[in-house]
């Protein structure tokens, strides 16, 4: 188990770090995003490429913040109807979801992955390759995928929500 705790420790500390990155680009983007509707209002004068930037701005910070967001139970669940089910079947109901949500991000992680090595083209304005950030789909798909795989085996393990394995 202390092979797990390691790796686990390892992930989630790279998982951090790639959120702490993904919030680097939310000043830019809305310094972008202010300047370019004052020039836009004021001086009639739009940013060009502006809608591009914050596109992939966007998209970095949602990418990389999605597993971090996954580990400290951000993400909108509604149990309106499973909090009335039993424990057991409760922990069944998440086993579930859970497994299925690894099989979906698995087809997206290796979709990221291919299209992002098969992409050629680049964006109409500012002629920003596509490519790289359809690799951090699947990039980040991983961590995501990793994160969700150890909630799983806490959910089997029968922790509670705010246990840890690593605490």
């Amino acid at each position: 188990m202390s092979a797990y705790l390691t790796f686990r420790r390892l992930v989630e500390k790279i998982i951090y770090y790639t959120s702490a990155l993904g919030m680097v680009f939310v000043i830019p983007l809305m310094l972008l995003t202010t300047g370019d509707v004052v020039g836009r209002s004021l001086f009639n004068k739009p940013i060009a490429g502006t809608f591009e930037l914050s596109e992939y701005m966007l998209a970095v910070i949602i990418l990389l913040s999605a597993a971090y967001t996954q580990q400290v139970k951000g993400h909108v669940s509604v149990d309106f109807l499973t909090s009335r089910f039993s424990p057991k079947v409760q922990q069944a109901l998440q086993v579930l979801t859970t497994l299925l949500s690894l099989l979906v991000l698995s087809i997206v992680v290796w979709q990221g992955i291919v299209l992002g090595l098969e992409e050629k083209a680049v964006t109409d304005q500012l002629r920003i390759p596509k490519a790289p950030f359809k690799i951090l789909v699947g990039v980040s798909g991983i961590l995501l995928w990793l994160q969700l795989f150890f909630d799983l085996i806490e959910t089997i393990g029968g922790r509670k929500e705010g246990e840890s394995w690593t605490r």
